[in-house]
């Protein structure tokens, strides 16, 4: 579904990406795991085009994306949930929800029931303001906006940052639902009991490469603990 090749990403002077290869297979769920700092942003940023890679290649279902918009990356069918959920606070959840129709044809612009199976909430609130949610809440919605798009790759930055337990367990439990439902998943998250709970294939990061990386349960489970202990 995806493949990042030799990736190598700057900041001016500061390089976030060195060398980094990674293979997304589809309809399964890759976790990327590591401290801050350690390139994990800047990765997704290379896959949904946000910024671009000074060299490296970006393949997606197929073809070279290395030079794509943002918008084109969207419309092909890459969702991306930012950290921090970015949702407006004064839209609706509803208004919310549409904002994700601007990379859709126009008959294509309905929201899908599938975002309301999976988090009822959403459908309860649909008049209330997302500033006014939970952030727990705002991290459904944030999800179930990029879901707005169909994507065929949903990739999420940190979801499960400031949520309380029972929300991780719901957001869990969407994603591996997802994936059964045949979208590929790609998230970054220092959460590693929830990585080996949803994940297929857990890829950890150090110093802006890619250091150790398997199934969850083939991991040297030392390993991936030095590599994510502060």
């Amino acid at each position: 579904m995806l493949t990042v090749s030799d990736a190598h990403l700057q900041y001016g002077a500061s390089q976030a990406l060195r060398g980094v290869s990674l293979d997304i297979t589809e309809q399964k769920i890759t976790c990327v795991l590591g401290r801050n700092g350690v390139g994990k942003t800047s990765l997704l940023r290379a896959v949904i085009g946000q910024h671009p890679l000074s060299h490296g290649d970006v393949q997606f279902d197929g073809s070279i994306f290395t030079k794509k918009h943002v918008h084109d990356r969207a419309r092909a069918g890459i969702g991306f949930v930012p950290q921090g959920r970015e949702i407006f606070p004064l839209l609706t959840v509803k208004e919310n929800l549409q904002t994700g129709f601007s990379a859709l044809p126009r008959a294509q612009r309905s929201i899908p029931d599938t975002i309301f199976k999976l988090f009822p909430v959403l459908k309860e609130m649909l008049s209330r303001r997302g500033g006014d949610l939970s952030g727990g809440q705002q991290q459904q919605l944030a999800i179930g906006r990029a879901l707005v798009l169909r994507p065929k790759l949903l990739v999420l930055d940190e979801p499960t940052e400031g949520i309380q337990p029972s929300i991780i367990k719901d957001i869990g439990r969407a994603l591996v639902s997802l994936r059964d439902q045949g979208i590929t998943i790609l998230l970054v998250e220092q959460y590693l009991d929830f990585c080996r709970e949803i994940g297929d294939h857990i890829t950890i990061m150090d110093r802006g490469q890619i250091v150790h990386a398997g199934a969850p349960e083939s991991l040297d489970q030392e390993r991936v603990r030095a590599f994510l202990t502060v």
